[in-house]
């Protein structure tokens, strides 16, 4: 999954339908003089809906949609008719999508499920007709509740990426390399910085017909939590992940401080990070002799465990796999 299309950030106004009015009639029937009231209610506005899709991984389809609509409630008839409801827009959003009040930030709802659905606007109530206000000393009411009006706001949807483990490292830590080879995913691989410029995902086969999923994450730099290099952009997404992997590659200068550096900006980001299992992988191990992978792993921090890698070769790939299982199934 890797994509320019990739949009995991809309801005949209949403408008749910208003209800419609009641009505003011009176029964008219022949040989019937004086018939009372019969005005039938409005219809309801129409909701403004969004539903999971698994099969979307993007907002691409909401990118030029700048104005959604509900359709609005029809005002009741005599005879007690009811007028019909407004109908409902229902949005498709991948799975993993918040809805945020575009002008107070709060979290109005989350789709996480497929087929999820959840109202994000109501549609307003359909006012009573003169039927309801009838009385022993108001026998012709010629009046009728007007329907509510809808609700208009500026909504933004955000998507935060659905995986079991996120991996985490500075550009070139050869994340998108081991993502290539674990699963069938086919991001873009190349010696340069940010060569990732969007979330990939792959699914990643285990023992006996099992499967994770993993995502590669745009890398971070010192100081992203503030804005520099893709900034805050893609740190959301790892707020979704059971698992943080941690990749460090071998001929880092100081890989411990390298790891301190990228958990700091994950705090600094959002504290509640620190509080997911994590792994730290040294990638491009086949760099590494025996003795100077002894060496290096004195250094390693004893808090979370940590194993030695190789895309290239191949080292150590299912024992990573194995760890990962145990640590999201521990």
């Amino acid at each position: 999954m890797s994509s320019p299309n990739f949009i995991d950030y809309v801005k949209i106004c949403f408008r749910s339908g208003k209800g419609g009015a009641g009505a003011v009639h009176f029964h008219r029937e022949k040989f019937v003089n004086k018939g009372g009231p019969d005005g039938g209610d409005g219809g309801r506005g129409g909701h403004i809906i969004l539903r999971g899709n698994a099969q979307l991984w993007t907002l691409l389809h909401l990118k030029y949609r700048k104005h959604i609509r509900a359709e609005d409630g029809q005002p009741g008839g005599g005879n007690n008719k009811t007028g019909a409801s407004g109908k409902d827009e229902i949005i498709e959003v991948p799975l993993g999508t918040i809805a945020r009040d575009a002008e107070t930030g709060e979290v109005l709802l989350e789709i996480t499920q497929d087929g999820e659905e959840k109202i994000l606007l109501p549609g307003g109530r359909g006012g009573l007709g003169n039927q309801h206000f009838k009385s022993a000393t108001r026998q012709t009411p010629r009046y009728a509740q007007p329907g509510e009006p809808g609700i208009e706001k500026w909504i933004i949807l955000e998507l935060k990426i659905l995986a079991d483990v996120g991996l985490v490292g500075f550009p070139n830590a050869g994340k998108s390399t081991l993502l290539s080879v674990v699963s069938a995913a086919k991001p873009e691989i190349a010696d340069y910085p940010f060569t990732t410029l969007t979330p990939n995902l792959g699914v990643v086969p285990y023992r006996d017909f099992q499967s994770f999923v993993m995502a590669d994450i745009p890398g971070i730099i010192e100081g992203a939590a503030e804005g520099k290099g893709l900034g805050i952009r893609f740190l959301r997404h790892i707020e979704r992940n059971s698992l943080l992997l941690f990749l460090v590659p071998a001929d880092s200068p100081d890989i411990v401080a390298e790891y301190r550096t990228l958990l700091k900006e994950l705090e600094k980001y959002n504290p509640e990070l620190l509080d997911k299992k994590r792994i730290l992988a040294i990638s491009k191990a086949d760099m590494l002799d025996k003795e100077l992978e002894a060496e290096i792993r004195q250094t390693l921090p004893t808090d979370i465990p940590s194993i030695f890698i190789s895309s290239i070769t191949g080292k150590n790939l299912q024992p990573l796999k194995d760890l990962i299982w145990q640590q999201l199934h521990s």
